[in-house]
């Protein structure tokens, strides 16, 4: 039995153009939810988007090449808060995730659920679930092979049914 997951479908088609303006407006609102989701923090996601898509900008020349830049900037984002919460020593989860959340799924159980799974395993869960981005397109963006994205949300799954009380 395979679980689903009852995340909205988010990806937008990138045009033809491959303009940053048309980029931006893309994939911007995708990649914050699923930091949010990611993260478990609101501001901290909206940082880390705002900070992932002004270095893309530096260097939109050679990243709009690049078979998949929503997920480059989901990478820089991503270590950029990672880093950012290493040097402040602090984190803060703030209730606003469940406002950001309901847009990706009505059930706030879910949602508690897969805040409390490790970062790797919820960057997965969100980048396939929420993104709706291949397994190549996952490992792609997080800088890992395609076995350990299938790794980690296979183990992510089992954990969240565990945490949902729904038998494999």
């Amino acid at each position: 039995m395979t679980m689903q997951l009852p995340f909205a479908p988010t990806r937008v088609a990138v045009s033809t153009d491959t303009s940053f303006d048309a980029f931006y407006r893309a994939e911007s609102d995708g990649l914050y939810r699923a930091l949010t989701v990611a993260l478990g923090n609101v501001d901290l996601a909206r940082e880390a988007t705002d900070e992932g898509f002004v270095r893309a900008y530096q260097h939109w020349r050679k990243i709009s090449r690049y078979d998949n830049p929503a997920g480059w900037v989901y990478r820089v984002s991503l270590n950029w808060a990672r880093s950012r919460r290493r040097k402040t020593k602090r984190e803060v989860i703030t209730d606003d995730i469940q406002q950001v959340a309901a847009g990706i799924s009505s059930d706030p159980a879910l949602i508690d659920a897969v805040q409390q799974l490790p970062i790797e395993f919820r960057s997965v869960v969100v980048l396939r679930y929420l993104m709706q981005w291949s397994t190549a397109e996952v490992a792609e963006a997080l800088g890992v092979p395609s076995g350990t994205v299938k790794s980690r949300l296979s183990r992510a799954l089992d954990q969240l049914r565990d945490a949902l009380g729904e038998e494999g």
